[in-house]
């Protein structure tokens, strides 16, 4: 029998759908034929609809993010399964404004398929369309790797940014160039102690040997290329604040948006601990931590273990963060230092 609290497992998806859409029926409306969740109050100099999706066992990305200031649209799957294309098509056509439509896609065989199907369609009719592409995590950067570095938590981020400059009024080559551009200073990474449970089997996804961690687990339970020994936060921290900062060749000049994320798991005692060491190291490198998130943004189910996301940011890029968005599962007031 599953471990999850559900009618029946087939139907797990679409009853939180429609209890989401209840919860937040003031933001969002649930088009339950097409299978997308739109966002009710746009802000009327977009020129450019924006529209993410995945699977869904993620919650609250992406569905927790269609809002004002953000996305326009969102496309769940199935849990841990792409979104279908007609889905994103639908959810495209309704939300494209007078200069097309830009689909925010994570880096995942099925996501690419059926955004790059959509869009194909779309062009078809006549529907200027974009993309831009997150692939931000580190763990999965390999010779090895059909599809490449993985999308993961810079997705969130992404999302907020873009939904800023969109309300500018910008067109979508500007915004597609911006998105390329965040994607390339955005670098992210996972550690999990144990996997998420499978809906399906009650089971864990896998296991692991007491006393060991795995080191660059991905958002569907990808296990990572090293299992390491179990060693205080401050150790584990100061090795993923390293792999981070090379894979983003940080200097003393960078100034840095921080996203702690649980994966579903763990408790934000501890995340809020991972912060302070992630902060602390970061200053030893003459980095500057500057806007930090703490919370679950981008789950794996109840899989016990986080991710760190960092974002090399200027000027321009923390007044579009900073600028006001109103979607479900973004925070009223996200964390600002004064360091």
């Amino acid at each position: 029998m599953s471990l999850y609290f559900a009618n029946a497992l087939p139907d797990l998806v679409d009853d939180a759908l429609a209890g989401f859409a209840l919860a937040h029926a003031d933001t969002v409306r649930w088009d339950e034929r097409d299978g997308y969740l739109r966002a009710l109050h746009p802000a009327p100099t977009r020129r450019v609809g924006l529209v993410s999706g995945g699977g869904s066992g993620h919650e609250p990305l992406h569905l927790g993010y269609v809002g004002t200031g953000m996305l326009d649209a969102a496309c769940p799957g199935r849990v841990f399964a792409s979104p279908h294309n007609r889905q994103v098509l639908a959810a495209a056509r309704s939300v494209a404004r007078e200069d097309g439509v830009l689909l925010l896609v994570k880096n995942y065989t099925g996501d690419r398929i059926n955004f790059g199907i959509a869009a194909e369609r779309l062009a078809h009719e006549g529907i200027a369309c974009g993309r831009v592409l997150i692939d931000d995590d580190v763990a999965s950067q390999s010779a090895e790797s059909a599809t490449g570095r993985r999308g993961t938590g810079a997705a969130v981020l992404v999302e907020k940014i873009l939904g800023a400059a969109a309300d500018d009024g910008r067109g979508l080559a500007e915004l597609e160039d911006l998105g390329a551009a965040l994607v390339a200073r955005s670098r992210s990474l996972a550690v999990a102690s144990a996997s998420h449970t499978s809906p399906v089997t009650g089971e864990p996804a896998f296991t692991l040997p007491p006393g060991t961690l795995e080191y660059g687990v991905g958002i569907h339970g990808e296990r990572a290329a090293r299992t390491l020994s179990t060693r205080s936060l401050r150790d584990l921290a100061e090795e993923m604040v390293a792999s981070l900062a090379e894979a983003l060749d940080l200097s003393g000049d960078s100034r840095l948006i921080v996203l702690v994320n649980g994966l579903g798991g763990v408790t934000r005692l501890e995340l809020y601990a991972v912060l302070r060491e992630v902060a602390l190291l970061l200053d030893k490198r003459g980095a500057t931590t500057v806007r930090t998130l703490v919370g679950d943004f981008v789950t794996a189910l109840d899989m016990r273990g986080f991710s760190v996301t960092l974002l090399d940011a200027d000027d321009e890029v923390l007044r579009l963060y900073d600028a006001p968005a109103a979607a479900p599962a973004w925070p009223a007031r996200p964390g600002r230092t004064t360091r």
